[in-house]
């Protein structure tokens, strides 16, 4: 059976992707509970995007470290 690609040293690793990880998904969480800025649909969206284009960009590139490491 395969190693799983998340072992004890992989995950210590790319711990310095995951903490980032962290405060941004905190981050849209937060603005999906309260939006500080006026009801605009457009404002709204690329403020969203501006935090959940990056977190999926780390994440993969953080799934990727993980496999070479």
């Amino acid at each position: 059976m395969a190693d799983s690609v998340f072992d004890r040293e992989t995950l210590l690793d790319i711990s310095v992707n995951i903490i980032p990880m962290v405060i941004i998904a905190f981050f849209v969480f937060l603005f999906l509970l309260t939006s500080p800025y006026p009801p605009d649909f457009l404002i709204q969206v690329t403020a969203l995007m501006l935090h959940v284009i990056p977190f999926v960009g780390l994440a993969l590139l953080t799934y990727v470290a993980a496999h070479y490491i």
